[in-house]
């Protein structure tokens, strides 16, 4: 694989930052002139001041977090909309809920640069495996194939039979989508004697890449790199065939922060992913995704000058991702106020052959009846299945963890 999707990957790195905090000042001009949130940010600092990352980090964070509360108390957005609603393009609504606005682009959330680095090429057919309905990861990967010059199959999540088929009747080169979920798909079009040979990469996002999952699609001689991004930031770091860590994306910047602060950390410390997005329709400033991460030394083998981080290494609170989505411990409490009369309750998500397996721990007396209706809850709140344990009262920890991601952080 040669060549890169343009000039700005192989700038140098003192070139980078210098156009990067050129930019600021007016970004954050337009920000505060269309988005309530923005002015509250910058309490009347003069966006001209703000053009540097020492000044940038004297401004607060927005803790991805707090935006159902203050979503809830000042809908649609809470004033973090850059442009009026009227003039969105689509409106998502994530599991929280939290919901986004987009604007318009056909690129709005920057994939084309990450897929471009994956092996995407102008003419090859993607099928597209994330979910279209309500929140955003269809569009994304979408927007970037189309930018690409790619026809997309719109294939969603599920139906795994249908999707082996179509892969096979298509013929498509890319998949997108969940990193487990390709092997399911592969795992499925084997035991129909399918052929799907076309298949030669994959991008995955949303999810653990596991080194067992790795390992299973580098046994079938196929490249899948991973990209790291979010249903408010869009793409914030890719992969490339170096496959050490993650390349931050040359339209945000990323700061890494002790968690619980704005605080910036050295280099190389494990600390908040916040990031700041030049995008006029929704202007992220300093945006905590509670994400960890370590920005990694030195540049990628690949040629790519950018900064790299080391991916995903867990939660600065305890919200994680299963199968693309995620869950939180807001939305355990909402379970438990669905069905009351319970003790402690424990959402514990563990890995099970390459794929997430969530299970919902509940101290109650052993009831089917009860047990069907948080596995309901469960699935209503989180818009994924699960099972639903229940253990003795006070068997339990006391230890205030509501989700325990038990699953190994990749290499």
């Amino acid at each position: 694989m040669t060549g890169f999707f343009d000039a700005l990957e192989a700038r140098p790195p003192e070139r980078r930052e210098a156009e990067l905090m050129a930019r600021l000042p007016g970004f954050l001009a337009r920000a505060v002139a269309g988005s309530a949130h923005a002015r509250q940010v910058m309490q009347g600092v003069p966006p001209a001041e703000i053009a540097s990352r020492a000044a940038l980090a004297q401004l607060p964070v927005t803790r991805k977090s707090d935006l159902i509360g203050a979503q809830a108390a000042d809908p649609p957005f809470a004033g973090l909309n850059g442009i009026p609603v009227g003039q969105l393009a689509r409106i998502f609504v994530s599991p929280g809920p939290i919901h986004e606005p987009q604007g318009e682009g056909v690129d709005t959330f920057r994939f084309a640069r990450a897929l471009h680095a994956t092996g995407l090429r102008p003419g090859d057919i993607m099928q597209n495996c994330f979910a279209y309905h309500f929140t955003p990861a269809g569009f994304m990967l979408e927007g970037g194939a189309r930018a690409l010059g790619c026809p997309v199959i719109p294939a969603g999540t599920g139906n795994t039979e249908a999707q082996a088929r179509a892969m096979a009747h298509l013929r498509p080169r890319a998949y997108s989508g969940t990193p487990d979920f390709l092997k399911t798909i592969l795992e499925r079009a084997d035991e129909l004697g399918l052929d799907v040979s076309s298949l030669r990469l994959g991008h995955v996002s949303g999810g653990a890449y596991l080194p067992s999952l790795r390992a299973f699609y580098a046994d079938r001689g196929l490249t899948v790199l991973q990209s790291y991004a979010t249903a408010e930031c869009g793409v914030i770091a890719y992969e490339s065939e170096a496959r050490e860590g993650l390349i931050l994306d040359e339209e945000v910047i990323v700061e890494i922060v002790r968690p619980g602060t704005g605080d910036p950390v050295p280099d190389g410390e494990v600390g908040e992913v916040v990031v700041t997005v030049f995008d006029d329709a929704y202007p992220l400033l300093r945006f905590a995704t509670g994400d960890l991460s370590a920005v990694m030394p030195g540049a990628s083998p690949c040629g790519r000058t950018n900064a790299r981080i080391r991916g995903w290494m867990g939660r600065a609170d305890q919200a994680t991702k299963v199968r693309g989505l995620f869950v939180r411990p807001e939305m355990v409490a909402e379970v438990a106020r669905q069905v009351p009369g319970l003790g402690r309750l424990r959402l514990v998500v563990s890995e099970d052959g390459g794929r997430d397996r969530m299970e919902l721990r509940a101290e109650a007396p052993d009831d089917p009846a009860l047990r069907e209706r948080l596995l309901a809850a469960l699935h209503g709140v989180t818009r994924l299945r699960g099972e639903v344990a229940l253990v003795p009262p006070g068997s339990l920890p006391n230890d205030g963890k509501v989700v325990d991601d038990t699953r190994p952080i990749p290499a």
